[in-house]
C-alpha cells in the first residue's frame, strides 16, 4: 500500500490489525476476470483495537453499530480491475469511515433571540400595509 492512512490527527490505520480477502469480482474484465481475486475486503476489528484513543473507539462502536459484525468494521471493494488499486479504494474508504465516525459531535445550537427593534419593525411595516389595503376597500370611489 502506498503509505499510512490517517484517520485524523496523528491516528492512523494501523497495518497490523487490517485483515485482506480476495475473490473474483464480478462484472466485465475479459478473460483475465476469471482467474484474477481483485474484489478486496478490508476487515478491522473496532472491538478489540488499540490504535484508537478510548473515546474515539466509544463514539465508533456506537455510530457504526449497525455496520458492525462482532465488532468488526467491514469495507468491499471492487470498483476497479487492479486488485492493488482495490486495496487502495478499500483503505481509503475504512479510514474516512472511521475519521467520519470518531469525529467530534457539533456543537449544541443555541436558539438566536429576535431584537426587540427587529419585531417592532416588522409590526409597524405589517399596521402600514393593513393600512394601505384598507384604504383601497372601496368608500368613494364611486
Amino acid at each position: 500500500m502506498s503509505g499510512p492512512h490517517v484517520i485524523r490527527g496523528a491516528v492512523v490505520l494501523p497495518e497490523a490489525e487490517l485483515v485482506w480477502r480476495f475473490s473474483r469480482s464480478s462484472g466485465p474484465g475479459g478473460q483475465h476476470v476469471n482467474t484474477s481475486d481483485s474484489q478486496v475486503e478490508l476487515r478491522f476489528d473496532l472491538g478489540r483495537t488499540q490504535a484508537l484513543p478510548e473515546v474515539w473507539k466509544e463514539r465508533a462502536l456506537e455510530r457504526l453499530a449497525h455496520r458492525l459484525a462482532d465488532g468488526v468494521l467491514s469495507v468491499r471493494a471492487s470498483d476497479h480491475r487492479s486488485q492493488w488499486r482495490n486495496r487502495e479504494t478499500a483503505a481509503v474508504r475504512l479510514a474516512s469511515l472511521l475519521a467520519e465516525a470518531t469525529a467530534p459531535p457539533p456543537k449544541q445550537r443555541r436558539k438566536a433571540r429576535v431584537p426587540r427593534g427587529v419585531n417592532e419593525r416588522r409590526l409597524r411595516e405589517k399596521k402600514q400595509r393593513g393600512d394601505v389595503k384598507k384604504g383601497r376597500s372601496g368608500r368613494g370611489w364611486d
